[in-house]
């Protein structure tokens, strides 16, 4: 949600389409949830429908995390039926000009079936892959060794790794560091404005589940950084690093671990926070507290 939303919010970007795939829950929330976001933002962009389950795992998604709906207590219309016509992360690539810059916030088992259809179209329309996914030095979030979206299809991963693409991979090594306080989330809640109101009950739950689960005073906003990154280029440092993950079914399933033999990829290892505070408190929460509700128009998104 705040991914988007600073992705919306930044006229720096121009997002072409939005494809939505399982991951902190079903795909049918996550498209409803995709329809909200974009409208309240008052924007225009074209959504796509990807995966609707792992390679060869079976479903797993985060509702302890993120509440049934996926955003917390946010009040949301019932989910729809996905029809069958509405474009999958291929089309949408196939229908881009020139060659794009692609970010993958959840698992990516989308792009590996993209890459499955046609590899070549793939190839040949990623510029940048910009991944919030997997952890080099830092712990895993799912495991021990694994982050959530790697642990959720490595199969994918995998593919998408020995795929060849110019991956830079922004993991736990990075997003752990971005924490919510409580008093920014709640200073939401007191402007009273629509928009602010309706963001802060999406975090509270997920501020609800860190207590409770880490006994964190706040919540990590894991997927804003590569939208940062692209918005303020350099506010993460990437090294080089040859990656593989392992694809076992115990502890270390979805391990993105250092492997001479591994794919090449860059890997986020430091963040300047500061830039990224600033970004998300203008162009997302100063915007929430100074926004009206925006009408609600079929025609706003397309599919």
């Amino acid at each position: 949600m705040l991914a988007l939303l600073l992705a919306l919010g930044s006229p720096e970007l121009d997002v072409r389409g939005i494809s939505v795939s399982y991951g902190n829950t079903v795909v049918e929330n996550a498209y409803r949830n995709a329809v909200a976001i974009v409208r309240r933002a008052g924007k225009r962009t074209t959504l796509g429908v990807g995966a609707r389950r792992p390679l060869a795992r079976p479903l797993a998604v985060a509702s302890d995390t993120h509440g049934v709906s996926g955003l917390g207590y946010a009040a949301l219309p019932p989910a729809g039926v996905i029809l069958d016509f509405v474009k999958s992360l291929d089309r949408l690539l196939a229908e881009q000009p020139e060659p794009v810059t692609l970010v993958t916030l959840g698992p990516v088992t989308s792009l590996a079936l993209a890459l499955r259809r046609d590899a070549t179209l793939v190839r040949d329309k990623v510029a940048r892959h910009v991944a919030m996914i997997g952890n080099v030095a830092a712990q895993g979030n799912t495991t021990r060794y694994a982050e959530f979206n790697a642990w959720c299809d490595p199969e994918a991963l995998d593919l998408v790794l020995r795929a060849g693409l110019p991956t830079e991979m922004v993991g736990l090594d990075v997003t752990r560091q971005l924490v919510l306080a409580p008093n920014e989330v709640t200073r939401l809640a007191h402007s009273g404005a629509e928009q602010a109101v309706w963001i802060q009950d999406a975090l509270r739950f997920y501020m609800e589940f860190h207590n409770r689960q880490e006994g964190l005073d706040g919540c990590i906003v894991n997927d804003v950084l590569p939208i940062a990154e692209l918005v303020h280029p350099g506010v993460l440092t990437f090294e080089e690093r040859r990656l593989t993950v392992d694809l076992d079914d115990a502890e270390h399933r979805g391990h993105t671990r250092v492997d001479p033999e591994g794919a090449p990829v860059k890997a986020a290892m430091r963040v300047e926070l500061g830039p990224v505070r600033r970004l998300l408190s203008e162009r997302v929460f100063r915007w929430a507290t100074r926004a009206a509700a925006t009408p609600i128009a079929s025609e706003e998104v397309q599919v």
